[in-house]
């Protein structure tokens, strides 16, 4: 079986030298060919089966249940179970958490992403609503409900939780934290001990940007 890393069309438009560098610094723990590139909205079409290393939680439900020949772990696993990665140290830095909407069924993931806060000392303090009941961050909804609904789910979910840093996992989830008043710290920033400070704050004009980038790719 063939195995890509696919850093997903989010990433590549928020800080595409991040995925570079973990591509660069986790090339022989992921085991992956040249890296995937393509959206998850387009059917890779594999000739072989294929496993993708996904950091973006819609890469992972979408490349999984879409497509055949496609088989899906995410980063976060693979890191979970490596000793070889250069964990920064937090000092018991206390945190709260959005589970990311595609994951709600994957206790996978949830398991590797509190691994990994741990071995970076981050104290974390679950909201009331996570894991497999956690609630969307409001991004969701956008195009569904008129976008000032949409700015007033992300501003109460942010209310919930306990602490004024709040890890995400998705891209579109920092934005939303961002905007709900908090400080959004999103896993690869933390990884790579750098801050999360969203590229763009208006909700349309994000949007905008990344359906464009996922028609180039």
């Amino acid at each position: 079986m063939t195995r890509r890393f696919a850093p997903g069309c989010a990433l590549m438009l928020y800080k595409p030298q991040l995925a570079e560098r973990l591509g660069g610094m986790l090339g022989d723990s992921i085991g992956a060919a040249e890296p995937w590139m393509i959206c998850c909205r387009k059917d890779p079409q594999f000739a072989e089966e294929t496993e993708l290393v996904n950091i973006c939680p819609g890469c992972d439900k979408r490349f999984r249940l879409n497509y055949p020949r496609t088989k899906t772990i995410s980063l976060w696993e693979i890191l979970a179970g490596t000793t070889v990665f250069p964990f920064p140290d937090y000092g018991g830095l206390t945190m709260s958490i959005i589970d990311a909407c595609p994951t709600r069924d994957q206790p996978r993931v949830h398991e590797a992403i509190r691994t990994l806060l741990a071995r970076m000392n981050i104290r974390l303090v679950e909201p009331r609503s996570t894991r497999a009941k956690g609630i969307c961050c409001g991004d969701s909804f956008w195009g569904e409900i008129p976008t000032p609904d949409v700015l007033d789910r992300m501003k109460a979910r942010a209310a919930e939780m306990p602490a004024p840093e709040v890890v995400v996992y998705c891209v579109s989830c920092a934005l939303a934290v961002t905007i709900g008043g908090k400080t959004p710290r999103y896993l690869v920033d933390l990884l790579l001990g750098e801050e999360t400070v969203p590229r763009i704050l208006d909700l349309e004009a994000w949007h905008a940007a990344l359906q464009t980038y996922i028609d180039a790719h």
